[in-house]
C-alpha cells in the first residue's frame, strides 16, 4: 500500500513539475499571437550585411512567416483588408522585426521602404 501512495505522490509531483511555466514563456507566446492577430505596431526592416545599409523597411500591423530564403508578410491595412509581400533574402541579407506598438500610432498605417542608394528610394503609404 506505501509502494502503491508513493508511486501516486511521484507521479503527482512530476506532473505538477511539469505544469509550470516561466511567465516569460507565457508572456512570449501571448505577445507572438497579438502580433499575429493583427494587434501590435511592428517594423521589418531588411539589411546588406556588406554595407551596413537598409534595402527594405515595412511599418505597420503584420504577420510573417519564413518560408526557406523570403519572408512571407501579410500587413492589415484596413478592417478586413489585406496585403501580401514576399521578401526575397539573399547570403548577404540580415533581417529584423521590432515592436514599435509602444508608439501612438494609427492601426491602418501602412509604409513600405526601399532604401538601396542605387536607386531612388520609394515610399509607399496608404491614404485613409
Amino acid at each position: 500500500m506505501k509502494k502503491k501512495i508513493l508511486i501516486v505522490l511521484m507521479v503527482l509531483v512530476i506532473l505538477l513539475a511539469g505544469c509550470q511555466h516561466r511567465q516569460s514563456t507565457r508572456v512570449s507566446h501571448n505577445v507572438s499571437l497579438e502580433a499575429d492577430n493583427f494587434n501590435v505596431i511592428r517594423r521589418l526592416t531588411v539589411l546588406n550585411a556588406r554595407t551596413d545599409k537598409p534595402m527594405f523597411e515595412l511599418i505597420g500591423a503584420f504577420s510573417f512567416e519564413l518560408q526557406s530564403n523570403r519572408i512571407i508578410v501579410v500587413v492589415e491595412t484596413g478592417p478586413n483588408e489585406y496585403k501580401k509581400h514576399s521578401v526575397g533574402l539573399g547570403e548577404w541579407t540580415l533581417w529584423v522585426v521590432e515592436d514599435v506598438g509602444g508608439a501612438n500610432v494609427d492601426k491602418y498605417r501602412y509604409e513600405v521602404n526601399f532604401l538601396p542608394e542605387m536607386i531612388v528610394p520609394i515610399t509607399f503609404t496608404s491614404n485613409d
